[in-house]
């Protein structure tokens, strides 16, 4: 049903678009700097299976409808904008807490609230939308029939893409944690930064990316 040249294509698309930095990069880094490995992980999982269900809306039909109505498109896109902005606002309030997540004995985060945070981030990306109610579509083959169930089936392919790019990124993050831990002014440095960064890139989304 699906031949390799649709198949590769839509591989390659999601290869460019998932490794270039975005919301989910971006927030995955924010986590690892904050509370570390473990927590940016289960970040990661969580973001991806956002996306992933944002892949199937498209499939199910959503995303034609995100796709064709500016009003739906630029909800989506403010709700995304609104919780990064969130997220950076409560990093700046909370940036001198947190060497106690560097602190072995004090209980890390806890991984279901990281994944939620990563769902949260994942399914309200514009940057997911733009590719499956965008992208993904021209990849079907109409004469073949069956078009939902190619979406589908082509979706999976950016889960270990997404999983693979954002947690070495993640990882990446981590390693230079260490730096940072030796002093408690960098590391409230870095969650201020973090927090800004967050915030900006809220603010982007917000005013940029409108759909033509």
């Amino acid at each position: 049903m699906i031949s390799a040249g649709q198949l590769l294509g839509f591989t390659v698309t999601c290869l460019i678009v998932i490794a270039v930095p975005g919301p989910s990069v971006l927030f995955v880094v924010g986590r690892a700097l904050a509370h570390g490995r473990r927590t940016a992980l289960a970040s990661v999982v969580g973001n991806v299976v956002g996306i992933q269900v944002v892949a199937v809306s498209v499939a199910l039909g959503v995303g034609a409808l995100v796709q064709q109505s500016a009003a739906v498109f630029t909800v989506v896109k403010l709700l995304g904008a609104g919780y990064l902005a969130w997220l950076g606002i409560q990093a700046i309030r909370h940036r001198h807490s947190l060497g106690a997540a560097l602190d072995m004995a004090v209980e890390p985060r806890g991984d279901r609230r990281a994944a939620s945070e990563g769902f949260l981030v994942g399914i309200t990306n514009p940057k997911a939308y733009i590719l499956f109610a965008a992208v993904l579509p021209q990849f079907a083959n109409q004469a073949a029939g069956h078009v939902p169930v190619q979406l589908l089936l082509l979706s999976l392919v950016s889960l270990p893409i997404g999983l693979i790019c954002d947690s070495a990124w993640g990882l990446a993050a981590s390693g230079v944690r260490s730096w940072f831990a030796r002093s408690p002014q960098r590391l409230a440095l870095v969650g201020g930064l973090g927090g800004l960064a967050m915030i900006g890139l809220g603010l982007t989304l917000a005013f940029t990316g409108h759909r033509d």
